[in-house]
């Protein structure tokens, strides 16, 4: 194993294995570099986040299924642990911003890479939009005021420019801000989480083996209703690849990234599990919420358990929570930017690609900030927003899936033979293939056009929003292959795939190449 020459600082500090890694990958170091495992822990523990994945999903699974729908949270949170194992695997060999794009252009080619890549920024960028949008409210709610359609797409919006003009300033002052967010959001979820279920129960834990009639909404099928309550957990559990993201902005990423990945998400998961059985046993009605009557749960237990004077402190907590996930994911969507447009094959490349004197994606951030901002204009109709949300969470596990399938192609045929200090041989392919199948079945599940998920009345576009949307994406990017070739440049850019297996260099290169763990 050839180990790459550490690249030695211009300011004569020591040699920088991890800037020799990324140069081993065909890239130069030109974001800073400044992060330890602690924050790149909390870039993907901000973008689950706790508290906007338990407000995304409480009231709409005990809809669709009642308080069982609690059972979803688990099952998911399983499935996404063999996404993690095989981003983990990848990682720790290709420590990369822009991971779908980055890995499956190594695995199974450029066209495929670029697909990749293209299809998981416009998930993240429009999921940008909706973190926006849901954050909204909670600022109206601090202040007592009821929001008119164009106020709330105005302080979206200013949402979003905030967040650039902080991820402007890089990434240590975006790490700061976050786990600053962060630290308040899990001790107030933990604190009122304990409290709720220690303190303030109604009812006993046999409530989770009822659907109170909820699936009356699904033709009264209990499975289907439970699929459904699938469906919506998923958007509770992705974001953890905001870890990968910021790759090239943590020391010993090879190893780091791994570990905070499983870290951010397992102990979201771990507090999403926590407070949505609280929230559900505390609450005084769950038959008003699966009927419908009450569509903030949560506020309703908290304020019914500790008073009303709990009410603005609560609210604070959440918007700090929104606030700290749309910051990260923003920063997230810059640096896949960053990494497409470096290689040429993003439109605009040649101003996408820039960074500015503090080593942050400015180009990328500008980017993301344009498009999610315009997708924004759709929050002027409460029933288009809502397909951009119903599109935006199947988005995203297509590239979870697309990524999964990419790589147990390359183990089944060879060409890729794990060699970061992360291998797990045969165990590694078992767990992948479960990875495709579980990814599979939710990009289908959630794709599943639902009249339940949608307001009453919505039009059949929204009903269609997650297959519609995808394919759009997906049809814009194959016609861009075939009249801009990005694949071509992909081919000619720095970094060269890796070699397959037999290869000279296939059993693993850099510093970070290591014995496996």
């Amino acid at each position: 194993m050839t180990e790459p020459t550490p690249v030695a600082p211009a300011d004569g500090s020591p040699p920088d294995s991890d800037a020799a890694r990324l140069q081993d990958l065909g890239y130069k170091q030109e974001l800073r570099r400044s992060l330890g495992v602690l924050g790149n822990i909390s870039m993907g523990f901000a973008v689950v986040s706790p508290v906007v994945a338990l407000y995304a999903v409480a009231m709409v699974g005990t809809t669709v299924a009642g308080p069982a729908w609690i059972w979803a949270l688990p099952l998911v949170l399983l499935g996404q642990c063999l996404v993690v194992n095989v981003y983990s695997e990848l990682t720790s060999q290709w420590p990369v911003a822009g991971g779908p794009y980055q890995w499956g252009r190594r695995l199974l080619g450029p066209s495929f890479g670029w697909m990749g890549g293209w299809v998981w920024q416009f998930a993240v960028m429009f999921g940008n939009t909706t973190v926006a949008y849901l954050a909204a409210p909670w600022v109206f709610a601090l202040i007592g005021v009821t929001p008119s359609p164009g106020q709330m797409v105005a302080v979206s919006m200013a949402i979003l420019i905030g967040c650039m003009l902080v991820n402007a300033y890089g990434i240590k002052i975006l790490s700061l801000v976050v786990s600053l967010g962060i630290a308040a959001e899990a001790i107030a979820s933990v604190l009122v989480g304990l409290t709720l279920l220690l303190f303030f129960r109604e009812h006993g834990f046999a409530l989770f083996t009822e659907t109170m009639g909820a699936e009356a909404l699904s033709g009264g099928s209990t499975v289907m209703a439970f699929l459904a309550a699938v469906a919506v957990a998923g958007w509770a559990f992705i974001g953890f690849d905001a870890c990968v993201s910021t790759s090239e902005e943590t020391k010993d990423a090879g190893r780091q990234v791994p570990r905070a990945m499983w870290w951010s998400l397992l102990s979201v998961g771990a507090v999403v599990i926590l407070n949505a059985m609280a929230v559900a046993l505390a609450h005084p009605r769950p038959e008003k919420v699966v009927a419908g009557q009450d569509l903030d749960p949560v506020t309703t237990a908290v304020t019914t358990a500790f008073g009303s004077w709990s009410d603005k402190p609560f609210v604070a907590v959440v918007l700090v929570g929104f606030l700290a996930c749309a910051m990260a994911s923003q920063g997230g969507a810059a640096r896949g930017l960053y990494s497409l447009a470096r290689d040429g094959v993003f439109p605009c490349s040649a101003q996408v690609k820039k960074v500015n004197e503090r080593q942050a994606p400015i180009g990328g951030l500008i980017a993301s900030t344009l498009v999610s901002g315009a997708a924004l204009l759709l929050g002027l109709n409460a029933t288009a927003i809502g397909s951009l949300i119903a599109f935006g969470t199947a988005a995203t596990f297509l590239p979870f899936f697309l990524t999964a399938l990419a790589a147990l192609i390359a183990r089944v045929r060879g060409t890729w033979v794990p060699s970061g200090h992360i291998r797990q041989g045969a165990k590694g392919t078992f767990l992948n293939v479960l990875a495709v199948l579980w990814t599979g079945f939710e990009v289908v599940n959630v794709c599943w056009p639902r009249e339940i998920l949608a307001p009453p009345g919505a039009p059949w576009y929204q009903v269609w929003a997650g297959l519609l949307g995808t394919a759009v994406i997906i049809v814009i990017g194959l016609l861009y292959l075939v009249v801009k070739r990005p694949q071509d440049k992909i081919r000619d850019a720095g970094a060269t795939p890796a070699p397959t297996a037999g290869e000279p260099g296939a059993e693993g290169t850099g510093a970070l190449a290591t014995e496996a763990s």
